[in-house]
């Protein structure tokens, strides 16, 4: 388990250093500039703000300076909120959208795994159908739809929730948690009712029901653990999908988190908080998917003693 982390670790430094220096070159190739406005600004300023930043330097400069500076851990200024980094930025905006993607987690998990389970109970029946009907109308429905789709019901027509903001009035969380949770909770089902209905096929079941153990038992008990082990799996992926989307969600519902900084850098060309945001996204992007990789591990023992002798 331990090479396998630490291959794991090791495949991680390639890819985090080839998404900085992709997303490096094409914020720089991109049109337009970070001091690019409607009014033209004084040559003299211009220069003075270039030199500030670096950006008088050759390109190759600029990239080693930014990868000096990276490694010892400071992302830069920002280009468009004087005074403050992008540490700092990220440091204010990111326990908001932690925050969202937790409860969408929380919900995906709650409603995708149950459905999941439901359905495997009583495969190719209505309990079978409806929820995996439901499911792939999950998959289908983006959020930047549904969540105006949600707001509209329950917010203008019920008038039971808030439309927009985070944490300052009651309930305000629910539907962008709901939004962002939809899609994923879909996946979730059809994942879970796969693995169960995989499981629930297996000996040792069949030999525990012999023993006349009662269903929930068998299900729960043994059936659970092994059968939710692609769930488990996917919730690295889940997670990145999450983080990465709730720009989106941030944006309909007017949240003030880490994605709605990362939407107005692109706009605004904010060469460091772009990356900044990218950096670090990424770095927690390659570590969900290192955990949810141990943990379905330790839940398969098949695939730990894999891992253990060194096939995989």
């Amino acid at each position: 388990m331990l090479r396998f982390i630490l291959w794991r670790l090791l495949q991680a430094i390639p890819v985090l250093l080839a998404v900085i220096s992709i997303t490096f070159f094409l914020v720089r190739f991109a049109p337009g500039g970070p001091f690019d406005a409607d009014k033209a600004v004084v040559p003299e300023v211009r220069a003075a703000l270039e030199a500030q930043y670096r950006l008088d330097q050759p390109l190759h400069r600029q990239y080693l300076a930014y990868m000096g500076d990276l490694l010892r851990g400071d992302l830069g200024p920002s280009f468009k909120y004087p005074g403050r980094s992008v540490n700092e930025l990220i440091a204010t905006g990111f326990p908001v959208t932690a925050e969202l993607g937790l409860y969408a987690m929380g919900i995906a998990l709650l409603i995708g795994g149950a459905a999941g389970l439901v359905a495997a109970q009583r495969p190719n029946t209505m309990q079978d159908y409806l929820p995996m009907s439901a499911a792939m109308l999950g998959i289908c429905m983006p959020a930047f739809l549904l969540g105006p789709l949600l707001v509209l019901v329950f917010g203008i027509w019920l008038e039971w929730l808030p439309v927009s903001g985070w944490g300052q009035l009651p309930g305000d969380k629910i539907l962008p948690s709901l939004t962002l949770g939809a899609a994923y909770a879909a996946y979730i089902a059809r994942l879970a009712r796969g693995g169960m209905l995989e499981v629930m096929s297996q000996d040792y079941i069949r030999t525990a029901r012999a023993k006349g153990l009662p269903e929930y038992k068998v299900v729960l008990g043994h059936g659970l653990r092994t059968g939710f082990v692609p769930v488990v799996a996917f919730l690295g992926p889940a997670f990145a999908g999450i983080l990465s989307g709730s720009f989106v969600i941030e944006t309909v519902f007017q949240i003030h988190g880490l994605g709605r900084f990362y939407v107005q850098a692109a706009f605004n060309r904010d060469y460091t908080l772009i990356l900044g945001c990218t950096v670090f996204l990424a770095t927690l992007i390659l570590t969900f998917n290192l955990l949810s990789d141990i943990l379905a591990a330790w839940m398969n023992p098949r695939l730990r003693a894999g891992l253990n002798t060194g096939r995989n």
